[in-house]
């Protein structure tokens, strides 16, 4: 367990509100912009293809910055590196509401996710550090409910702002909120002393970056270019640079005086079973946020408004039960407690694949969704305690990084397998689908297999998450005179259910994974062992 009291404050409870205020912001700007793309769209006249890097720029500089203003952090103090990326996330935001071009947009976003990064990064440290034992997994708590609030709360804040407001009020109501921050953040964080002295390990910083950048542009490209193949040079040419850039930075880390991270801390079985436990709830959980999103927009007609009220019977748990669950694992444990969350949402994302029918209605999720804001509102305090409380106190601003690069590298890899799975399941049953429909009128019997091939084609074409917006194509209205047309929508909206399924079933396998590492890997808090 770690011992911090030295650098416990009395005005922590004030350092936990300044640090959950830029973690709310930060996390909320991975999913907020998701239901703004349409209206940015049309402002900029963009293509979607483009218009994506709305999305992955933030995404990617975020991810690829965790590790080393984590380093930075610990060379000079927390506190100054938190604050400088609040500044900024905050420049970044500006920039981006003010955006007049969408290059200029993708820019300013890149620009935000290296606050992000920070802000992030550093918080869970600056936490842990603030709060004596006796109160840390209860701080730990509330600082991952705001966390998974803000993640899962996202489309809701989005669809009210872009509604009333207009899309740049998503970035620009982050000034307000950002320079409270600020002010607060240099009034009750306390100033820490580096943690490490010596050089910056250039070298550590520059193949890490490279590392996690070029695993994550891989799985964007994967994810935005359904046509490439796995084996796809594209594809195999990113992810082989990270390899080579890994093996490079586990050479470089163990030979220079002062690494980047302590590869030592992996020795500890509890901070890699928490790990692999992060991994696995962005992979399922906040990964399958996206797809469920898709089902409810695109197929059962909510609105994004409506879509983010739903999502709230998965987030309000957070509110109610994260603030506790710190206090629950140190009476059962990190491990238990972990592993119950992720049960409970295998068995919220198998309760969805099971009722999930055509015609899709609430009632189909609404079980699966109160399980999984009971795991949303569980499973992330025991992570963050069980990773903090397996490293020494030199070591908790790296291991913060550590943790939330898993995280996000599961919230992108579930993206894209997830996506995958969906599109599979779908293509599948449409060609069955359409195989069984009944046959043309006797004018067009000569031309049954050419119309049904046409139709295969654009359905293809259009992919899964198109939803009913194919019906209203002008490539479809072509189609609309022939009586099979009416049949098409019962075909096109089962084969979404059966990639949904698909999509559910390995979700539960992904989630299944976390609990077996955290059964077999991370130990009682009383007996778990600190790498120091």
């Amino acid at each position: 367990m770690i011992q911090a009291t030295e650098h416990v404050t009395t005005h922590k409870w004030w350092v936990l509100v300044t640090v959950c205020l830029a973690v709310f912001m930060g996390m909320l700007d991975i999913t907020i912009v998701n239901v703004a793309l349409p209206e940015i769209q049309k402002s900029f006249s963009s293509d979607f293809s483009t218009l994506q890097w709305v999305l992955n720029a933030y995404t990617l500089v975020y991810a690829m910055m965790l590790l080393p203003v984590s380093k930075l952090g610990d060379r000079f103090g927390k506190k100054g590196v938190f604050l400088m990326g609040l500044v900024i996330f905050i420049i970044g935001s500006l920039a981006s509401g003010l955006a007049p071009n969408d290059t200029w947009l993708n820019a300013a976003r890149g620009f935000q996710g290296i606050g992000g990064a920070a802000m992030m990064s550093l918080s869970l440290a600056i936490v842990t550090l603030a709060f004596p034992d006796r109160q840390r997994g209860l701080a730990l708590g509330i600082w991952s409910s705001v966390t998974g609030l803000a993640i899962s709360i996202g489309p809701l804040i989005g669809g009210s702002l872009v509604d009333t407001l207009g899309w740049r009020a998503i970035f620009l109501i982050n000034l307000p909120v950002g320079l409270v921050a600020i002010v607060m953040g240099a009034l009750f964080i306390p100033k820490s002393e580096p943690t490490q002295k010596g050089s910056l390990d250039p070298l550590g910083m520059i193949f890490s970056t490279v590392m996690v950048f070029s695993t994550i542009l891989a799985l964007i490209q994967k994810e935005t270019h359904a046509s490439y193949a796995w084996t796809d040079r594209r594809i195999v040419g990113l992810f082989a640079l990270a390899l080579v850039t890994l093996i490079a930075f586990i050479v470089t880390e163990r030979i220079v005086k002062a690494p980047m991270i302590k590869l030592s801390i992996f020795r500890s079985s509890s901070f890699v079973g928490s790990n692999i436990a992060a991994f696995a709830l962005g992979a399922g959980i906040y990964g399958g946020f996206t797809y469920l999103s898709i089902l409810m927009q695109n197929y059962m007609g909510y609105s994004a408004f409506q879509t983010g009220l739903k999502l709230l019977w998965i987030s309000v748990f957070t509110l109610i039960l994260g603030p506790l669950t710190g206090l629950v694992a140190g009476k059962i444990g990190n491990r238990w407690l972990i592993s119950i969350a992720l049960l409970l949402g295998m068995g919220g994302i198998l309760s969805i694949a099971k009722l999930l029918a055509v015609p899709f209605t609430w009632s189909d999720l609404f079980i699966g969704f109160i399980l999984l804001g009971f795991s949303n509102a569980l499973v992330n305090p025991p992570i963050s305690n069980a990773a903090m409380g397996a490293v020494g106190l030199a070591d908790v601003g790296m291991a913060s990084g550590v943790l939330n690069v898993f995280r996000q590298l599961g919230i992108s890899f579930g993206v894209v397998i997830l996506g995958i799975s969906v599109t599979n399941g779908y293509n599948d049953k449409l060609n069955s689908g359409l195989s069984r429909l009944s046959q043309l009128p006797p004018a067009f019997s000569s031309q049954t297999a050419a119309v049904k091939g046409e139709l295969a084609h654009l359905l293809h074409q259009a992919g899964p998450f198109a939803g009913q917006q194919i019906f209203t194509s002008h490539q479809a209205q072509v189609f609309k005179q022939l009586p099979i047309y009416g049949q098409l929508h019962r075909v096109v909206f089962q084969a979404f259910q059966s990639g949904m399924v698909r999509a559910c079933l390995m979700i539960a396998i992904i989630l299944g994974i976390g609990v077996v590492a955290s059964i077999v890997l991370i130990k009682d808090n009383k007996k778990a062992e600190v790498v120091k």
